[in-house]
């Protein structure tokens, strides 16, 4: 690990080629594991106002809106941290539902997606917030080591696609990660960790 502006940084951010394939993913993420997406304290107030929003609200399935009538938007996990309400014991209570079209080849058959229904109004311009961050910012995982943030990258078999069309675009994670990371640490922050991507590539630890 390398240390950028107070934070721990795996070499995992640089080495790790990847780029979401929802044409051949089809956002799993959001639907499989057994609990839901990591939350701030200030999050939960943000992801309450979501369900508030009709353009969220609707989008949501039967029964993860009982789910939240009934138990509220976050709960612990197994670890005690707040995560987001998940149903069946698997989807994410904000999943929507929906088909994805390869936007390079408009032409070829939509496929069945999951897609996040805070993430779709925020693109849209109905809603101010994106998503929680541990979304925006996965595979990259945050944990707290000696008093500093430390950022991991987390691997995880379906995302396979993702990293095979990273490694044929050469898209370094840090890189496909650029707008969450500066969301999360700042613009600083996110140049220092470009600066020493090169320098890293530079001296060989990157081949």
């Amino acid at each position: 690990m390398i240390e950028i502006l107070n934070t721990l940084v795996s070499l995992d951010l640089f080495k790790t080629f990847f780029c979401c394939d929802l044409s051949q993913c089809h956002g799993i993420c959001c639907i499989e594991g057994d609990a839901g997406a990591p939350v701030t304290i200030d999050e939960v107030e943000l992801l309450e106002e979501a369900t508030e929003t009709a353009a969220i609200w609707d989008d949501l399935t039967p029964e993860a809106r009982q789910q939240i009538d009934c138990e509220g938007v976050v709960y612990p996990d197994k670890d005690g941290e707040l995560v987001t309400q998940i149903v069946n014991d698997r989807d994410c209570v904000f999943v929507k539902h929906g088909f994805f079209t390869e936007p390079s080849s408009p032409s070829t058959q939509p496929v069945p997606c999951a897609f996040c229904a805070i993430d779709s109004a925020y693109r849209c311009g109905k809603f101010h917030w994106q998503k929680p961050i541990s979304c925006a910012l996965y595979p990259v995982r945050l944990s707290t080591v000696g008093g500093m943030t430390a950022v991991n990258v987390h691997r995880w078999d379906i995302c396979q696609p993702a990293r095979e069309l990273g490694k044929k675009l050469q898209l370094p994670l840090y890189q496909f990660l650029k707008e969450p990371l500066i969301r999360r640490f700042g613009q600083a922050w996110w140049d220092e960790c470009d600066l020493a991507a090169k320098e890293l590539k530079k001296a060989g630890y990157l081949d």
